[in-house]
């Protein structure tokens, strides 16, 4: 079927006829179509007309009848003869030639350098089409249309055009993008050169002296390390002097940073030929000869690296990010790290910040994560200003792969269309044609700011990985590919056979290029090692740092009511919703001491001491403004406002009045993308509290792959720091399994060496202490916060104001209730979460007075010191139980069992109270969920039973 549409023209449509008459007898009398046509029409009807009027159509037959009429009476002529309609439809004919070359011309571009397919049959491309026959082509048309130099061109001048600036070695897709300056802006750039270099001599060497480095490269690397994985480039060297081109470009509009993410294909190369990474350090890691100092490192092709590149314009600062095998993942991390850029620059259109992105073919149309960046691109609070993306486009995506089984797509960037994002296909065997695809890439970027695409078609000349045999499954491509001499020589004898270059230059070259590895020197455009940006971070003070450090995280009083006034006081005129304003009237009251200070204000009064204090804050999520469960309103909205978009205030953007910033954002609605663009972003700016909150905590499973793959080992893996917040929204209230848990589980169970932090505060204190900590301490781990949803409202989880002008955050919350006698305590309740409260009920209830409830609200770094204290508390200490909401195969179990008994004293006992082990989070029955409840609130106290452990 979708080949059927692919081949049925988009100029034809053999059902127009048909449908016009059904809708001339609609016309005359509705009654006269079936129910389903009359519907359908009644729809059209609703549509305004083109000059915007809501007249009823009327009947058309009577109209043409008329007019036929009077065309025999002869007095009205429309044209003077049977010449000169014939004469108009031909002219129409060229306009619609032109057009369909513009909109499909791309699907007869020679962009494969395999030549493995036929080219499609495309009728609107061909002349005879619209009627032309051989004793047409040298009419001469009005082309003041187009862009190709001349007013009036023959129909043979004008096809020629046609086709060396649609069908040559670049393929443009530009005609779907709505905005009809865009279009007319590429019209003029690929008619005016009909799509074809111009280069001179000392362009054409420095594109095959980049060409040859990317050959040279991967060559040097087969025969010194035979058979070891490096994800070779070559069959896309092409690729090479595409970068190398994007920098110089790039640096020339003004750019001066430019981050680049890209998978493992021609990583290696990029790092030695275009970031200028000694050559001798990369042969240090093939032999395992490089320095080891992480705890677990990397392998050589996910290896980030940084430089600083001269070029014609001045330095580029280059940085590419670290990246695992998971390809496309990488994608909103540079995103991330982008707009913290030109945020430190105050560069608010991405002029001199670019980011990068290098795709396969397979992953760019297989993975969802492009989809989700992508969608990103141009909404306020994640814009880069217009990202290039590059396709390294071998045509096989995997080994394996069935052309009929990699996507459903004609192009792997189609992707692309759903921003509006224009592509250009251009074959990787013609080198000065990438080039030109990369200037007319940049120049666009430049000028709109949007997102543009090059698919460099290509090959892969070995296999998935140097290990592989790819013939086994693909026979007639790599026969192919067998034959084929390699880009650099056939750029190479091109440029000698045209004279541009002394016969035997291009061999030169290669050997150059070899003694240059041979003597492992650099053999990129210069480095500047010892050039420092002035807008570069010091990482050096967070860094060797250790959790326990103390921070001050306690304000003055006379701060905190400032503060109070200051994000309670709203603009005169400004009229919020009645359920809001009684919010702020509650704040303002907790602001002078008058109530306890609930969560929300506890929340807003760390943000408002921070960007006090010049730490700016950036917190996003989906409805993160307002609040899932309606607790923040950090955004106010004007009940009264005119228009829908504006009327908004935000009080924590008016508390000081050389404040740093304050930024909250409702995101897309996508968890992985967005965690990724947040982590990216807090991995270049340190001193950004940066937050990014899940809807609910069980959605943060969307976005695994950040977690695992960057949040919980990037540091061990590639030594990089970040301070990255996740709130968590997680409890056990009834709601059912995809809204009670975080799956605080998964965290645990991915903690070690020090790598983050996993707290689940239970007061607003400890989460003012916490949120302040994060900054003011220099420690920059990620801090995964469980953050409560029922306590939110809860007035025993608010805390007194003593408690936030004084004192810090607490890693264990000891027994509050003074009627508890530690001396008489035979049984030590232990929890994490909102369960202390209904364990502090149940106590109550049940009138107990000889167990103690403490709890744990830093889970990891586990803190070892903190509870001996606490036991020590209690020297007739015979029981320590575990209390959680969580199913026991769930929660902090089965990581605080043995950290736990690490500090018992012998012969004390530790068992187990809470739900048993379930396959789902949470029931979705509400009297399971009570039952379940009830159940481990009484476990709590009874009698040990089940799993029991003695020291």
């Amino acid at each position: 079927m979708m080949q059927d549409q692919r081949d049925n023209s988009y100029l034809f449509g053999g059902n127009a006829p048909y449908v016009e008459e059904l809708y001339e007898s609609y016309l005359h009398d509705p009654a006269s179509v079936a129910d389903h046509w009359r519907d359908y029409f009644d729809n059209v009807k609703q549509v305004p007309a083109v000059d915007g009027s809501s007249r009823a159509d009327i009947a058309h037959a009577p109209i043409v009848a008329s007019f036929a009429e009077r065309a025999k009476q002869g007095p009205i002529r429309t044209v003077s003869d049977s010449a000169d309609s014939e004469m108009g439809r031909k002219r129409v004919g060229v306009q619609q030639l032109i057009a369909a070359y513009r909109n499909v011309g791309n699907r007869w571009a020679d962009i494969d350098p395999l030549k493995r397919t036929e080219r499609p049959d495309i009728p609107e491309l061909n002349p005879a089409f619209y009627g032309f026959t051989d004793g047409d082509m040298d009419i001469v048309f009005n082309t003041s249309n187009t862009f190709f130099g001349k007013t009036e061109m023959s129909l043979r001048d004008l096809l020629q055009a046609l086709r060396e600036t649609y069908c040559g070695k670049i393929g443009p897709e530009y005609m779907f993008i709505a905005d009809q300056t865009i279009k007319k802006w590429w019209q003029e750039k690929l008619e005016s050169c009909r799509s074809t270099p111009h280069f001179n001599v000392d362009e054409k060497r420095q594109i095959l002296d980049r060409v040859t480095a990317a050959e040279g490269l991967e060559r040097y690397l087969q025969a010194k390390f035979v058979g070891q994985k490096r994800f070779s480039l070559e069959g896309g060297d092409s690729f090479i002097p595409c970068m190398d081109e994007l920098i110089r470009q790039a640096g020339s509009k003004g750019v001066q940073e430019i981050v680049i993410g890209m998978a493992h294909r021609g990583r290696l190369n990029v790092l030695v030929n275009v970031l200028g990474k000694m050559p001798t350090d990369l042969f240090a890691e093939f032999e395992h000869k490089g320095p080891e100092t992480l705890p677990a490192g990397d392998v050589k092709y996910h290896q980030g690296f940084s430089s600083d590149i001269s070029t014609p314009a001045g330095p580029v600062h280059l940085s590419l990010a670290f990246n695992p095998s998971h390809l496309e993942i990488v994608n909103p991390v540079v995103e991330g790290s982008a707009r913290a850029r030109m945020e430190r620059r105050g560069d608010l259109l991405g002029e001199q910040v670019l980011p990068i992105l290098v795709h396969g073919d397979a992953a760019i149309a297989g993975q969802g994560v492009v989809q989700e960046t992508l969608a990103m691109s141009e909404v306020r609070g994640y814009s880069t200003g217009g990202t290039v993306h590059i396709v390294i486009n071998n045509q096989i995506g995997f080994t394996t792969s069935d052309p009929r089984d990699l996507r459903s797509s004609l192009y792997c960037t189609d992707i692309m269309k759903v921003v509006d994002a224009p592509v250009l296909h251009v074959n990787g065997d013609d080198p000065e044609a990438v080039v030109l695809a990369t200037k007319l890439a940049v120049d666009f970027r430049t000028k709109f700011h949007k997102d543009v695409a090059i698919d460099i078609v290509c090959f892969r000349k070995l296999g998935h990985n140097e290990q592989d045999t790819p013939a086994m499954t693909q026979p007639l491509m790599y026969k192919t590919i067998a034959l084929h001499p390699g880009t650099r020589k056939l750029y190479a004898d091109r440029l000698e056979a045209q004279g541009v270059l002394p016969a035997g230059t291009g061999d030169l070259m290669v050997k150059e290029y070899r003694a240059a590895m041979d003597a492992g020197i650099q053999t990129s455009d210069p480095v500047l090692s010892n050039f420092k940006g002035k807008f570069a971070v010091d990482w050096s003070p967070f860094l060797n740092k250790k959790w326990t450090d103390e921070a001050d995280t306690a304000i003055p009083l006379t701060e905190w009511k400032r503060l109070a006034e200051k994000i309670t006081t709203i603009p005169e005129d400004f009229k919020v919703h009645p359920l809001v304003e009684k919010v702020l009237r509650d704040r303002a009251a907790m602001g002078r001491g008058e109530t306890n200070i609930d969560w929300g204000m506890g929340e807003h009064m760390a943000f408002a001491s921070l960007v006090a204090s010049g730490y700016p804050v950036r917190l996003s999520g989906e409805d993160s403004g307002r609040g899932t469960f309606t607790h923040r309103h950090a955004v106010l909205h004007n009940q009264n406002r005119e228009k829908w978009d504006t009327g908004t205030y935000m009080p924590l953007r008016h508390v000081a009045k050389d404040q740093a910033p304050f930024l909250v954002i409702d995101s897309i609605l996508s968890e992985e993308a967005v965690l990724g663009f947040e982590y990216g972003y807090a991995a270049s700016e340190p001193n950004t509290l940066t937050i990014w909150e899940a809807q609910f905590g069980d959605f943060a499973n969307g976005a695994q792959v950040v977690i695992d793959q960057f949040i919980a080992s990037g540091e061990v893996k590639w030594g990089r720091a970040n301070g990255l917040v996740m709130m968590l929204p997680h409890g056990y209230e009834g709601q059912g399994p995809e809204h009670s848990s975080a799956r605080l589980e998964r965290f645990m169970q991915l903690c070690a060496d020090t790598n983050m932090q996993v707290i689940q505060p239970t007061s607003a204190a400890q989460i003012f202490h916490v949120l302040r900590r994060q900054m003011i301490r220099q420690f920059r781990k990620p801090l995964i916060l469980m953050t409560p949803k029922s306590l939110l409202r809860n007035k025993e989880a608010a805390s007194p104001l003593t408690e936030f002008t004084k004192g810090g955050f607490q890693t264990i919350l000891p027994e509050v209730d003074a009627t508890i006698d530690a001396s008489k305590v035979s049984r030590l309740v232990m929890c994490s979460g909102k369960v202390y409260y209904d364990l502090v009920k149940a106590r109550t209830e049940k009138k107990i007075d000889d167990v103690a409830i403490i709890r744990l609200e830093q889970l990891y770094p586990f803190p070892h010191k903190a509870l001996v204290t606490e036991l020590k508390k209690y020297p007739q200490l015979e029981e320590v139980v575990w209390c959680q909401d969580e199913p026991q195969n769930q929660g902090a179990w089965f990581f605080v069992q043995h950290n736990i008994m690490e500090n018992m004293v012998d012969g004390t006992k530790l068992a187990y109270a809470g739900r048993p082990a379930s396959a789902s989070p949470a029931c979705g029955y509400a009297h399971l969920h009570q039952e379940q409840q009830k159940s481990l609130l009484n476990a709590a106290f009874a009698k040990l039973k089940g799993y029991v452990i003695t020291k």
